[in-house]
């Protein structure tokens, strides 16, 4: 396999899918009252664990300004200091205004839901600060469209199974997800959820590979264990 190929099949996709749901269940994510919380917990949670995130809109909703107007009124260093939990929190303060200027400019969520998926991704990803992994985390939880989030433990994931090689970009596991599986977006978010679960359990950076689900199917896996 190239460094670059995604190569894997739809049977073998929905055979990792069929195997996590087995052993982790339906997932509910993304935990959210509003398509904005979405929107908001996508730019919080760059770089940073979601229990940091929760606490963050926590903040926020205490202080009752989880509305693009309501927090493009609060001073930078104001908002900075409610997200503070988040991490990063000037940058990210900065990057949730350009997000709210971005959405209110453009006519609000209606007229970004009017939109193609293809049209709103492009719209998301020229906002300063929204990358691809934030933009399809809105589109996919937040705009219901049929969009594939790669996070690194989706890569993580992939690469130690073989499914995928080592220097294969953002687009091409995101466009192979989607070329691979039926476009339903019921089936990408508890896919999503269910890879992120399975990192915390077991697929972490040091791998839990005696604790894991999938080491029947996992060359990393099996390799790891062979040097213990």
């Amino acid at each position: 396999m190239s460094e670059q190929t995604f190569s894997s099949t739809q049977e073998q996709l929905l055979g990792l899918f069929d195997s996590l749901m087995l052993a982790y269940g339906h997932q509910h994510w993304w935990p959210a009252d509003s398509r904005f919380e979405v929107m908001v917990g996508a730019v919080l949670t760059q770089n940073t664990a979601w229990v940091n995130v929760e606490k963050a809109i926590a903040n926020l909703r205490a202080a009752d300004v989880l509305s693009a107007e309501k927090l493009l009124t609060m001073s930078p260093s104001a908002l900075a200091g409610l997200i503070r939990p988040s991490g990063y929190y000037n940058i990210k303060a900065q990057r949730l205004r350009n997000l709210c200027l971005a959405l209110l400019e453009a006519g609000g969520e209606s007229s970004l839901e009017a939109l193609s998926t293809s049209a709103l991704r492009r719209f998301l990803l020229s906002i300063n600060g929204v990358g691809p992994e934030t933009a399809d985390d809105i589109l996919l939880y937040g705009f219901a469209r049929p969009v594939f989030v790669i996070d690194a433990y989706t890569r993580r994931l992939l690469q130690r199974l073989g499914m995928v090689g080592e220097k294969a970009s953002y687009e091409s596991l995101r466009s192979g997800f989607e070329a691979a599986l039926p476009a339903d977006v019921e089936l990408f978010r508890e896919y999503h959820a269910l890879i992120v679960q399975h990192a915390k359990q077991a697929c972490a950076r040091q791998p839990g590979c005696l604790s894991c689900v999938l080491i029947d199917t996992c060359p990393s896996g099996r390799d790891q264990l062979m040097t213990v």
